[in-house]
Formats: C-alpha cells, structure tokens, sequence
C-alpha cells in the first residue's frame, strides 16, 4: 500500500481529539455521467488506501478505458465489471470499506441510469446518508431528482450535495450557489434533516479530503471532514422491541426457540410481549445467543428467543413490545418504487414479501404518481418502470408492521411477479386501512356441497382461453348445449355479453384487462358456491390473471381451456371483423396484433383448433368432465 503521508501537528491533534464514531454508511447517487465514482476513487486514493499494484493496474486501465486522456481516472477504482470500464458507467452497485483515522465508512457506489434505478433503491434502502451529485454544467436534473425522491423515501436524512466539476465552470460561487439553492427549495417537502453542499472536482481533489485554495469562497467543511464527524445516530435501540420471525429452531424435544434479529428496541428474560399478526401474549424464557445464554439482546443482534407458553408461532410472526406494539393489518397504503419492465396494473397478484413474511398481494388502487421533477400529485392507473407512485395494497394475511417513517426495518417490503419471481417494485408503507370493520362473512345455512349433490354434479369452471377469433366462443356454447342435454346446470360468461353490463366501463387497455377479468373471476366463484357449472370465454392474454382466478377457487374447480388457433387463420376467419381494423390501426391493444397473448404453459386442456372441427373439440371437453367426474 502507498505509504501514507505526513500529518501535521494540528491535524494529528485534531483527530485525536474526536471520539470515534459508529461506521457511517453512505450512498453516492446523481444523474448520468456527474462523476460518483471518480470522486468515491479520488478519496480512495488521497487516503492512500489504494494498493501499489492497484495503482499501478489503474494506471494501465486509465490508458485502455479511461475518460482524463493521460490522466488516472479514478472511476476506474470502483467500475469493477467489464462492460462498465469499456462503457464508462455504474451498472452493480459497488460497496467499498474504508476508514479515515476519525471513522469507518462503507458506501455504495449506487448507478446513475434511469434504467439501474432499482439498483439505487437497494443501496439507499441500507445507507445513513446520501452524496448526491450534480454536473455544476448542467445543473438539477430529472435522475437528480428522483434520486433525491428516493433517498428520502428510504428514509435517509442526510444529504451532502456534492456540486462537482466546479472546475469546469471556473470555480464560480454564482453556479454553486444557484445550484444549491434550487436544490433546497426542491428539497424542502421531503423531509432532509440536514443538506450540506460543497463544491467539489472529483478529478482534481478540490474539497475532496482537504480544502481547495480555489474556493476561497467557500467556508464550510471538505467531504472527507463532513464525512467524518457528520451525527447519524442509530435510533434503532430507542425504539420499541421488533423482532421478526426467521426460523423456528426444535434441535431436540425439550427445545422450542424463534431465531431472528432483533431490529429495533431491546429484550431480557421475563418480559412480556405480543405475538403479532395473532396477538397472543406471552413471556421470554430464555434469549440463546451464538455464545450461549444471555442475561439480555438488544437491536441488530441475532437470537433465539424461547418462551414460557406452547404457543403457535410461525416464520414470519412478529415479536414485539407488550405495550408498544406495530400495527397488525390486511390493507394499507404505501410509497412505491416500481423497477419492472412490465407495468404495474391494479387488481393484479404479486407476492409480497415483509418482515420474512411471504404472501398474495395485489394493488388495489393507485391513489397517484409522484411527479420527479415537481413533487406533483398526478393521476395513473398504472406505474411504469422507475416510476414512483402512492396505493393501496391488500395481501391475503394479515402482516405486523410500523409506518416506514417510524421504523425502516418493519416498515418495508418488495412485490415480487409470480410468474418470473423477479422483484418488480420496493414499497415504504405509510399507514394501515382499517375498512368495512363492520362486515363479517355470514354462514351459510345450505352448503356449496349440498347445493352441487343436489344437481348431481361438481361445481366448476371451465375458462376458455385462445387469440380472438379462435373459436372460443363457438366451442363453449356447444359445451353447454351437450351439457344441458345431460341434465347439467350451467351459465355461460362471455367476453362480449359481460362488456355490455358489468364491465361496460372498462376498455381495453392492459389495465383495464386485468380489471375484467377480476370481476369475471369473483364472479364465477360465486357461481361456483351455488353449485354450478360456469363456462367462461374470455381471451384474458395475462397468465397472472388466469392464474388469479385459479387460486380463488378451490382444489380442482378451475379447468384452463386453451383454444389454440394459428393466427394467420384468426385473421382469415376474423368473424368480427376486427383483425382488420386492428391492422388498419383503427383498434388499440388488439391481442395479437399491438398487444401480446401469453400462451398457457399446462392448461388442463389444450384443444388444437386450427386442424378439428368445433364439434369434435366440443365433444373433447365434454369427456374430460367426465373422466374428472364433474358430471
């Protein structure tokens, strides 16, 4: 490693003088190309925390990929993948550990394009403090923004503005000083404790790790000083005893213990706490820690608690304090992050994944979208990549959380597709719905079972899926034509005749789609409790609204028709004539021309309907219910 330099007297007493502080962990974000990794490899280097061979590799990297000529690029330090040294940007977030003879630091070299935005979110959603960087060229702009949005719903509170390339513009107070300024009053509804700007030049150092002679109007602190003696103080162990449920550890017969880590607060043998979402009480027994027994666990320690009743307590349970308990809820509003390609549409089913919980959720509403560049309330039905919006959720259990504003760790959560398992969106919950408290499910006196034997068949239902003009229609009809025959009872939901009255006010939008085929779908099940057989025909394109209606239903009711019709003869028989206005592009978000159709995967039937007759297929289905004893 380099040797370090000399310190001066008054330097040295300096940080003697300091206590050392917790580490300080630390984010830098900001637009494209406003130099985060070449200021985080410049402090690197000035602290002489860069290997000789390091530097020596950096310096033949700089001549290959760098972007300062002969100059070392000190980006190059944190641009750890290939494809980021060739193309001179952040992809991964890049952490890097670090400490200054005043503190420890870890930051994350967080990405600067909009479409790495999540990559961001993950690094704020762990970090203190926010080193936001602005071009002094180019001023506040839209990534700045969002950035800054972000930060703040992830609940940091500390910002250093880091004005940079204040070379490039002369080092010229007026620049830095507008830019600051249009920063705060941007800033100023979302909640920063505390804003620091510096003007800096990650290139040359200036107010990087000692002040620059070529600011001599600027007064406050460089960033390593800020850095170092910045008050970020862990509220964590003040706040109320959380600990969510991890594992349920039985090594033996005589052992029952709950392994988690404790996220806020602290907790000793003897005292009482709730058990949430279910709200039994209890008291601990015994807390086990890597070392044995302890007399007591406080925050960001990891434990197994025992306690002194059998009691049910699952993964994904909550231990928290007695009389300070989170709130326990099935619906809720939330600040979302949305990080997918695929656009968020209400009604839809994610999984939800909170305080080692995982479970069914869907967007109910969304309330609106967060404007980046104004903080603007704006109407949407549906969120897009990178977007930032506020909804309603409701998930399928009841969860234990607190308001994100009150404790980051149980107040967070992900939505996760459940076709592609891919995290879609990072979600800060503001508050609990508590709605319709007066509504309670009302027993039956007659069965669903007693309903069906006296039909002398099972319920069911029969969704016909396929491309428009494939035939669904035609065969479903003559399904229910052989059924009636049989003595069966039926309903037939069609796409068309539905659109007339229940769904009337819904168009044909992605949105909308997923909207019609919810309501179809809470239809059917109620079909279904009288005991019927309900045959559906609907195109319904999204597997994640077809697999939704699966799971309202139980066991073997939902029966996938898929009605597969080469396009081309879709398009030839077009008995609407809708093909050809949709190719003519007088229709929009025609499924199979401007709108995909995803193709069912295991459908309990698939009916090759561009080589059989209607009837054959018909009679096809008819067997199947048969064989599943429906009839």
């Amino acid at each position: 490693m380099r040797s370090p330099a000399p310190v001066a007297a008054g330097e040295r007493e300096r940080s003697d003088s300091v206590d050392k502080r917790p580490a300080l962990r630390f984010l830098t974000c900001g637009s494209v190309d406003d130099g985060k990794s070449t200021l985080i490899g410049r402090l690197l280097y000035e602290q002489h925390l860069v290997f000789d061979d390091h530097l020596a590799a950096l310096e033949r990297d700089s001549k290959k990929n760098g972007t300062n000529g002969k100059d070392i690029d000190f980006a190059l330090l944190l641009d750890g993948l290939e494809a980021e040294r060739e193309q001179g940007i952040t992809i991964d977030v890049a952490y890097r550990y670090f400490a200054s003879p005043r503190r420890a630091f870890v930051v994350a070299d967080t990405p600067c394009h909009e479409q790495y935005t999540r990559n961001m979110a993950t690094g704020a959603s762990n970090a203190d403090l926010a080193v936001l960087l602005v071009d002094a060229r180019k001023g506040l702009l839209s990534q700045t923004h969002r950035h800054a949005i972000i930060a703040s719903l992830m609940g940091i509170r500390h910002v250093v503005l880091a004005v940079n390339k204040i070379d490039l513009v002369g080092f010229d107070q007026a620049v830095f000083e507008r830019i600051s300024s249009s920063f705060r009053g941007f800033a100023g509804p979302l909640g920063f404790k505390d804003i620091k700007a510096i003007p800096v030049s990650g290139r040359h150092g200036d107010n990087v790790s000692s002040r620059s002679g070529r600011t001599p109007w600027y007064s406050g602190p460089h960033l390593l000083d800020y850095l170092e003696t910045v008050d970020v103080e862990d509220e964590r162990a003040g706040k109320p005893f959380r600990m969510p449920v991890q594992w349920v550890s039985r090594p033996n017969s005589d052992f029952r213990g709950f392994a988690g880590t404790i996220v806020s607060g602290d907790v000793k043998p003897g005292d009482e706490i709730a058990v949430l979402p279910s709200g039994q009480i209890t008291r601990i027994k015994r807390i086990v820690g890597a070392g044995g027994d302890l007399e007591a666990a406080q925050a960001l320690d990891s434990v197994t608690i025992a306690l002194a009743e059998e009691i049910d307590v699952a993964r994904g349970d909550m231990l928290a304090a007695l009389r300070d308990r989170p709130q326990v809820a099935d619906q809720f509003v939330a600040h979302l992050v949305w990080m997918s390609s695929e656009h968020l549409f209400p009604g839809r089913s994610y999984f939800m994944k909170i305080n080692n919980c995982t479970t069914a959720a869907t967007v109910t509403e969304i309330k609106h979208q967060v404007d980046v560049n104004t903080l603007a309330k704006l109407a949407a039905k549906t969120l897009a990549l990178n977007e930032v919006g506020v909804c309603n959720l409701s998930v399928a259990r009841a969860v234990a959380f607190d308001a994100y504003a009150d404790n980051r760790d149980t107040g967070a959560f992900i939505l996760i597709d459940r076709y592609s398992n891919e995290t879609v969106a990072a979600g800060m919950i503001d508050f609990a719905l508590h709605r319709a408290t007066n509504i309670h499910h009302q027993k039956q006196t007659v069965s669903n079972a007693e309903r069906s034997n006296l039909m002398h068949q099972r319920p069911a239902v029969l969704w016909f899926t396929g491309l428009p003009g494939a035939g669904k229609s035609t065969i479903a009809n003559l399904v229910e034509a052989a059924l009636h025959a049989r003595g069966a009872h039926t309903i037939m939901l069609d796409g068309d005749n539905v659109r007339h009255g229940l769904n009337r006010d819904l168009g044909f939008t992605e949105t909308d789609r997923v909207e019609n085929i919810r309501r179809i779908g809470e239809v059917a099940k109620l079909m279904t409790d009288a005991g019927l057989i309900v045959l559906c025909s609907f195109i319904s394109p999204f597997r994640a609204e077809r697999r939704m209606v699966r799971e309202l239903l139980d066991g073997e009711e939902f029966i996938e028709v898929f009605v597969d019709t080469p396009i081309e003869q879709c398009i030839a028989r077009d008995p609407k004539g809708l093909y050809a206005r949709a190719l003519a592009g007088e229709i929009k978000n025609f499924t199979g021309v401007d709108q995909s159709y995803e193709v069912p995967e295991n459908p309990e039937l698939h009916l090759m309907a561009g080589s059989t007759d209607a009837e054959r297929l018909a009679g096809e289905v008819v067997d199947a219910l048969l064989r599943r004893k429906v009839l």
